[in-house]
């Protein structure tokens, strides 16, 4: 009974906020086709390279945006998706890393060692240096590259910087999170460091400018000090709306009405970067690159509902495989778009951005074999049928197993206590533990998280291993047809063996010491030295340097900084 009565309160809901008007239930539009066999499409032609500018939010919620019923205002993007194309069958990652490392390198995080978690600050780690990164191509094809915002993908070695992997400039923070107007970022109690910079170099002379603000502010400069006739790439990654929860006292105040605190400032974060985009856009026609420029949006992962996020009516949050981690707000924005003003239904990955835009610069994809996307540009500018039919969402080894899973609930062919998911055409896997699981509805409630929607969490069984979905029909993963399909169940089984054996060992290595910002004058920054060198030990062990020298005297210098240290404090007591 709590079961059914909780569906019919779900579809009340769903009627009030606007979802039932959307066409959930239009027939997939992706062939029943093995991607082995697909040949990707040839590059379109444009009279000259189009301006590519790529915004990509932090922990933004699906349910976030104006179009998608929110009582969030983000008009900006509503009338942008409006005129261009929405994509309503687009997925990223449920975590920062993974989504970044595939957008700039266009493989799946098993092809590059990234499957388990984010890189971490102390972590001898970063995108793996013999990719060939999204910006080094679009150099190739001539393109003048710029980075403005947040980088997440290692910091080490001075190779790992974002001017080393293809960008011509950048500002912004090589970490996950900063204070958005100190700039601070504290790894663990007393590990705390600043982090903003301008190219290599650490950029104090910005702290107490609000990240969302400089980060436009220092797009339409780009954009200013540059020609419109030359081709250019901006890859905005801005800060917001990821934790810690800050935005100017002017935009909080409009939603003052709001009685949960953090969906309060959540909100007015949204409606900040709303209003960035918007100046972005205007700088774009006012130095004249707007009618040949390509606009995508996009989200990086779920929104964490603990934090003011909605990801309503989708199930799960952030850093979880259910549709509400890895379902993203995604569109494009341009007046070269043949079939403006539409939704698109087409099935998009964020690998695919890295050879549409490719093929968009007329850049050469012979010299990357073996990419994960495909050239997705016919299906959203004109409608055609997507060259996708599946998506591994993800393989990760490490995760912690599920306790219910085993080989033989495999078939024998797959140990499902392995966290993973794969979407195969209408078909969605999840095996292992796939995350936080509830339908959560926006957290305009005072005292939310309330009681009455826990009751949902306890119809879902707690003793399982696999899930399957046909997301076409049930895009919210109510009905699990596992049971029901054991035939489908082992078909997605065997694409994962089939993508398991393609896979590289993790790279996760042990933190690392001397990443300590005191150690860098109090900024995270890189503290390998080029001449170091690392040894893998297996799936996920720390790495060994055989620096041993080196090592030594960073301890002794540790030890002398902590005597230090406790001196001052005596002198102060």
């Amino acid at each position: 009974m709590a079961v059914y009565a909780l569906t019919g309160f779900s579809l009340v809901s769903l009627l009030s906020f606007g979802y039932l008007s959307w066409d959930w239930m239009k027939p997939s539009l992706v062939a029943d086709v093995a991607m082995d066999s697909m040949e990707k499409p040839l590059p379109p032609a444009f009279s000259r390279p189009p301006h590519i500018i790529f915004i990509l939010t932090d922990d933004q919620g699906y349910h976030d945006v104006g179009y998608h019923g929110s009582d969030i205002q983000t008009p900006t993007l509503d009338r942008l998706a409006a005129e261009g194309v929405k994509l309503e069958n687009y997925y990223i990652q449920p975590i920062c890393t993974p989504s970044r490392s595939q957008l700039i390198t266009g493989r799946y995080q098993i092809h590059t060692g990234l499957q388990h978690s984010i890189i971490r600050p102390r972590q001898p780690n970063c995108l793996p240096l013999d990719q060939i990164t999204l910006p080094q191509k679009l150099q190739e094809a001539g393109y003048s590259t710029h980075m403005v915002g947040k980088w997440h993908l290692g910091f080490y070695k001075k190779e790992c910087l974002p001017t080393r992997r293809g960008f011509d400039t950048f500002l912004g923070s090589l970490t996950g999170n900063v204070d958005y107007y100190t700039y601070d970022n504290c790894d663990g109690p007393g590990v705390c460091g600043y982090d903003l910079h301008e190219g290599e170099d650490v950029a104090w002379d910005q702290s107490g400018k609000y990240s969302t603000f400089l980060y436009a502010q220092r797009v339409s400069k780009i954009l200013a000090s540059h020609s419109p006739n030359e081709p250019i790439f901006i890859y905005v990654a801005f800060q917001a709306v990821h934790t810690p929860l800050q935005s100017p006292k002017e935009y909080i105040y409009r939603y003052r009405s709001m009685g949960n605190v953090a969906r309060r400032k959540y909100a007015a974060m949204v409606t900040c970067m709303d209003e960035a985009v918007k100046n972005i856009t205007w700088a774009l026609k006012k130095y004249g690159y707007y009618d040949n420029s390509v606009i995508v949006f996009s989200t990086d992962n779920g929104g964490q509902t603990f934090s003011g996020g909605s990801n309503w009516p989708l199930r799960g949050r952030k850093g979880t495989y259910w549709e509400g981690g890895v379902r993203g707000i995604g569109f494009v924005h341009s007046p070269l778009i043949k079939r403006k003003r539409r939704i698109s239904w087409a099935l998009v990955h964020i690998t695919d951005w890295y050879p549409t835009l490719v093929s968009l610069a007329g850049g050469n994809l012979s010299n990357v074999p073996g990419l994960d996307g495909y050239n997705v540009w016919p299906a959203i500018s004109e409608g055609k049928e997507s060259p996708r039919t599946e998506i591994l969402h993800n393989i990760d080894p490490l995760y912690n197993h599920a306790k219910y899973g085993s080989l033989e609930d495999g078939f024998g062919i797959w140990n499902t206590a392995v966290q993973a998911s794969i979407r195969v055409g209408e078909w969605k896997l999840l095996t292992g533990d796939p995350g936080y699981s509830d339908w959560i509805p926006p957290q305009t409630l005072t005292n939310f998280p309330g009681s009455w929607w826990n009751l949902e969490r306890l119809t879902d069984g707690l003793r399982k291993s696999v899930w399957l979905f046909n997301i076409t029909a049930d895009p919210y993963e109510r009905y699990d047809l596992s049971d029901q399909r054991p035939d489908v169940v082992r078909t997605l089984l065997m694409r994962l063996v089939h993508y398991n054996r393609t896979a590289i060992p993790v790279r996760y290595p042990a933190e690392n010491p001397r990443a300590h910002p005191d150690f860098n004058g109090g900024a995270w920054g890189p503290w390998a030295s080029e001449d170091d060198t690392e040894e893998w030990e297996g799936i996920g062990e720390p790495l060994k340097s055989r620096n041993k020298k080196k090592k030594c005297k960073i301890c002794k210098l540790r030890s002398f900084f902590r005597k230090l240290n406790t001196r001052l404090m005596s002198n102060r007591i």
